[in-house]
């Protein structure tokens, strides 16, 4: 007995000094509608993070409109399906940019991801979860709207960024997004960004509101996680395929990120499985 209660604290001791492993958060970034600045915020939010000592890598699952690839300015050499086909690693399609930033590019890749024969299945789970505790940060570029497929990339993440833009049609279809996810995951963490805003008044009625009329009929607490000022540097960014964080690091919308990053840091981890348990969920919830 004395034997094995040695053992046991052997083991125990063993336990408490074994380091620790890197949780890798996976965040969804999606919005109602195009046109809201959702990819221009998830790059620029990473960039934002990477600053701030963080690791990330943007994987771009906008089925229809992939197109994080175009303002990163850089051509993806491979995709999702040469590495299935090609049996690449998955850091063989990973294209690295400034800062250290990561992108799995999309498009065609993902286009029939959901129906991968199992060998395939299989390989494709094995390589994104080799990831797990690699990056600190996934974020998933989604497509806007209501598609079976992005619903499945949005409730299969740690927590979800809702894009949305001081427009009443951008809040309104937001809000319909909100109402599927809360109908399959009432516990799934949502935060609001409430982009383009002609000033901060404009930016937090259009949060309050939000925020109020989710709880009203949803019961459903959705915070606010930043308000982004309409801005001409972003354009002029996006015209020279350059992130604006980059491009005019003194401009209002860079100094605003900045915040929204720093902020979003300090708030408690929505963590709860982390890169492997995604994938578990993306294809078998």
């Amino acid at each position: 007995m004395r034997d094995q209660a040695v053992q046991l604290r052997e083991k125990m001791s063993r336990k408490k000094t074994k380091p620790s492993i890197r949780n890798t958060r996976v965040l969804a970034v999606t919005s109602g509608k195009g046109g809201v600045g959702k990819s221009n915020f998830t790059l620029n939010f990473a960039l934002a993070l990477i600053e701030q000592g963080k690791s990330v890598l943007i994987i771009d699952v906008d089925l229809g409109f992939a197109n994080i690839d175009i303002l990163f300015g850089h051509a993806p050499r491979e995709t999702i399906a040469g590495m299935l086909d090609k049996q690449l690693a998955i850091e063989d399609v990973i294209e690295r940019g400034p800062l250290g930033l990561q992108l799995i590019a999309g498009g065609q890749g993902f286009s029939g991801l959901f129906e991968l024969d199992a060998e395939k299945m299989k390989r494709f789970m094995e390589q994104l979860g080799s990831l797990q505790g690699k990056v600190d940060f996934v974020l998933l570029d989604t497509g806007a709207g209501l598609s079976e497929n992005n619903m499945r990339f949005l409730l299969a993440a740690d927590e979800v960024l809702l894009v949305t833009t001081p427009e009443p049609t951008s809040v309104t279809d937001a809000y319909s997004v909100v109402k599927m996810m809360h109908a399959k995951d009432s516990d799934l963490a949502i935060r609001l960004v409430v982009n383009q805003c002609t000033d901060g008044k404009e930016g937090r009625q259009t949060a309050e509101n939000f925020s109020e009329v989710a709880q009203r009929f949803l019961d459903k607490d959705i915070r606010t996680l930043g308000i982004l000022p309409s801005d001409l540097h972003v354009p002029q960014a996006v015209k020279k395929q350059e992130p604006f964080l980059l491009a005019h690091p003194s401009s209002s919308a860079s100094k605003a990120m900045r915040t929204l990053a720093a902020q979003y840091l300090e708030l408690p981890s929505p963590f709860k499985i982390g890169l492997r348990g995604f994938v578990m969920k993306l294809f078998f919830k």
